[in-house]
């Protein structure tokens, strides 16, 4: 195990009826942006509740909606133009991880002096953050318990991580009820963004980290064991509390400490949503069976770990498990909706040729937990998928 840092100071609020105690979590005197998406929250009563927790809190708060579902540098420098004029000093995030990712930059954005598109595209220093909080209503990214955002930008077709811990949410509420309303296309692309956010930061090579690795594997089999019923009974409040948990710690920072991680899957596939506007979750689908496919040497004893643990494979020869291991895998995920591989989705040869060269010409590779993932080997992993 490597040594490491780990620091995570959000206060998560979890449970029914918890949004109403969020007034409680902003300072006295605040003006807040409330931000959120689209008219979801108001249809099924957060937007409500929200409102009566801020006015019972005595505190003034500008709303602004119509963050996307990959939210767009254009329309969060609205939000920006907005706080700044307004002077607003804290920010209420309201629904899945696009908002929360959102509003990380908004929060970033308002005291910055210069171009904000540096702030993702050139990780620009930034010296001063508003401080935010978060209501999620869509268990995915883990965006309400950690540093990172991913921001999409229409006018040149890019879509960047970042990352600055003077974004975390100084709260975040987690009521499960909040899920009840979700469309299961929504459901089933927050388990599978769950699941690979855990492959990522698992699959790599041992590391002598036998509790990273514990861990790590409870938050895959409990999504593989909840994941029907969340599905299936929308109001089921164990199974949707247990994804929502889930979805949190599968990228917290907990399980990743000391160990090797490979964000190969992710990084193609923010570049496929780029392109063609897929489901960031469903490009993740799309391109992991490619990744163990090329790197299957590399990670073959994780791999073998994996099959045993999380799938409860030990007959057989290794190979076979392995394989047995990623067809169950692929399953799941086509379990909850989501197709694996990218047959499924309408990606032309020569669109996923463009990942390789966007890549590299971002300054993006190499890739992998060993640092030997070169847009050659990019362009393999596209065509073994």
């Amino acid at each position: 195990m490597d040594n490491f840092v780990f620091h995570n100071p959000v206060k998560i609020l979890f449970g029914k009826g918890q949004i109403a105690s969020i007034g409680k979590e902003i300072p006295k005197g605040s003006r807040v942006l409330f931000a959120f998406g689209g008219g979801s929250i108001k249809a099924n009563g957060v937007h409500a509740q929200v409102v009566a927790a801020l006015n019972t809190a005595g505190l003034a708060f500008v709303e602004f909606a119509g963050i996307e579902p990959n939210p767009r540098f254009e329309t969060l420098m609205t939000a920006v133009d907005l706080a700044r004029a307004e002077k607003l000093d804290f920010i209420l995030a309201v629904g899945g991880g696009s908002v929360v990712d959102g509003c990380k930059f908004i929060a970033a954005a308002i005291s910055y002096d210069g171009d904000c598109w540096d702030i993702p595209a050139r990780r620009a220093r930034i010296n001063t953050t508003i401080p935010m909080g978060a209501v999620l209503t869509l268990p995915a990214t883990g965006s309400e318990m950690n540093a990172f955002s991913v921001i999409s930008r229409e006018a040149t077709g890019e879509k960047l991580g970042w990352g600055h811990p003077g974004v975390m949410p100084r709260f975040s509420v987690l009521d499960p009820e909040t899920t009840f309303s979700l469309p299961a296309r929504q459901v089933g692309n927050g388990i599978v963004d769950a699941f690979v956010h855990v492959l990522e930061q698992y699959l790599t090579f041992p590391a002598n980290a036998p509790l990273q690795d514990r861990l790590a594997e409870s938050v895959l089999s409990t999504l593989v064991e909840i994941a029907p019923q969340a599905m299936e009974i929308p109001a089921d409040y164990q199974a949707r509390a247990n994804l929502m948990w889930c979805a949190t710690m599968a990228l917290n920072g907990l399980i990743g400490q000391g160990v090797p991680q490979d964000w190969t899957t992710h990084m193609i596939g923010h570049e496929l949503t780029a392109l063609t506007g897929i489901d960031h979750a469903r490009t993740l689908a799309a391109v992991w069976p490619g990744v163990v496919a090329v790197k299957r040497e590399a990670k073959r004893d994780k791999l073998a770990q994996y099959a045993a643990r999380v799938w409860g494979l030990n007959d057989g020869t290794e190979d076979s498990r392995i394989d047995r291991a990623i067809a169950a895998t692929r399953a799941f995920f086509q379990s909850v909706g989501v197709p694996s591989g990218l047959a499924g989705y309408d990606i032309t040869a020569e669109m996923a040729a463009k990942v390789p060269q966007r890549l590299s010409e971002r300054g993006g590779l190499p890739l992998g937990e060993k640092g030997d993932i070169d847009a050659a080997t990019v362009q393999h992993i596209l065509d073994a998928a």
